[in-house]
């Protein structure tokens, strides 16, 4: 049964050091907003197994607005407030209740010039997308992945998904003025034949285009039958697309701005042993979240009680996103 916590009510944790909710700063101008790890889809290629269906997550988080609305603002101070991003993304970001707010909030933050948000619009409805225009959304990164009825339904695992009904709203997101991004993952084997519909469907609407490598995670599904291809492999095939359709598909942070800007220092390094306060249940079974010095920590294969304080040694610290091993 999947068990549900709200961030700070049920649990005092910080929003820095998990990957399934609070703020990552990867070391650039935008910063990934993470509200809500919920998602009401079960797409056969997610890389961190969301969904009702999940078979390996067993704590689903959602973050109180103005909780997650503080961090942004310190860390955008952290970072000169100037020329920064605020992307929100992970699960579904339409499931979040709050949506509004925190776009509106992230928006009024100094120096904040792009507010953007990823999803598979299944949730949204013109109102909404009026609302986000209103409170000022840069951006829409819409997940499509086919067009074909059939195929969509299959994709997403989910029988009333209509992809009939996300097209209308991509294009009435372009009649708001707010810039869509479509960004289908790019499945070889399972939707081929469906990359070259999207992209004339992106150009019919004059939306951007972001395609996507499947690659498989370890924790993630993995269709049957598919394997990833090589990156090369990968551009080589978009520089058909390319030569065929008369755009440009091979994009990088450059033609978004993104670009580098100071990081978050890292507190704890790679092998170094801390003792930390177990606040809450981690993502998967047999995980807690710990907590030191205003990060998060998720402890592996850890099974004590909460507000225990225990012993781990630091086995990932990349972009402070932290996962240690009880010694």
């Amino acid at each position: 049964m999947m068990q549900r916590i709200r961030i700070p009510e049920d649990a005092d944790l910080p929003l820095i050091g998990c990957v399934c909710f609070g703020i990552i700063d990867r070391g650039t101008n935008l910063l990934q907003v993470r509200p809500s790890s919920i998602c009401c889809l079960n797409c056969v290629f997610c890389s961190t197994d969301l969904g009702p269906n999940s078979r390996t997550r067993i704590t689903e988080y959602i973050v109180d607005c103005d909780y997650l609305l503080d961090y942004a603002q310190e860390i955008a101070r952290f970072k000169g407030n100037k020329d920064l991003q605020m992307h929100i993304d992970f699960g579904e970001p339409t499931t979040y209740p709050e949506l509004i707010d925190l776009v509106q909030g992230l928006r009024e933050i100094k120096g904040v010039e792009v507010v953007s948000m990823e999803t598979k619009a299944f949730l949204l409805k013109e109102n909404q997308i009026d609302e986000l225009k209103e409170v000022g959304l840069t951006r829409i990164n819409l997940s499509l992945d086919a067009l074909d009825e059939d195929l969509a339904r299959k994709i997403v695992a989910t029988k009333t998904y209509d992809v009939n009904r996300i097209l209308e709203l991509a294009e009435y997101t372009i009649k708001t003025g707010i810039d869509l991004l479509i960004a289908p993952v790019w499945v070889p084997g399972l939707n081929d034949e469906e990359i070259p519909k999207i992209i004339e469907f992106a150009k019919k609407i004059g939306a951007k285009l972001g395609i996507q490598k499947y690659e498989a995670h370890k924790f993630g599904r993995k269709p049957k039958g598919v394997k990833p291809i090589t990156w090369w492999k990968f551009y080589r095939k978009l520089e058909e697309w390319e030569k065929e359709f008369n755009l440009r598909l091979k994009i990088t942070p450059k033609d978004f701005n993104i670009h580098r800007m100071r990081m978050l220092p890292l507190l704890f390094q790679k092998g170094e042993k801390i003792s930390v306060e177990i606040r809450a249940p981690g993502w998967m079974k047999n995980e807690m979240i710990g907590v030191k010095d205003g990060r998060c920590v998720t402890i592996v294969n850890c099974e004590v009680e909460k507000n225990s304080r225990v012993k781990v040694r630091i086995l990932e610290n990349k972009h402070n996103l932290y996962i240690a091993r009880m010694v």
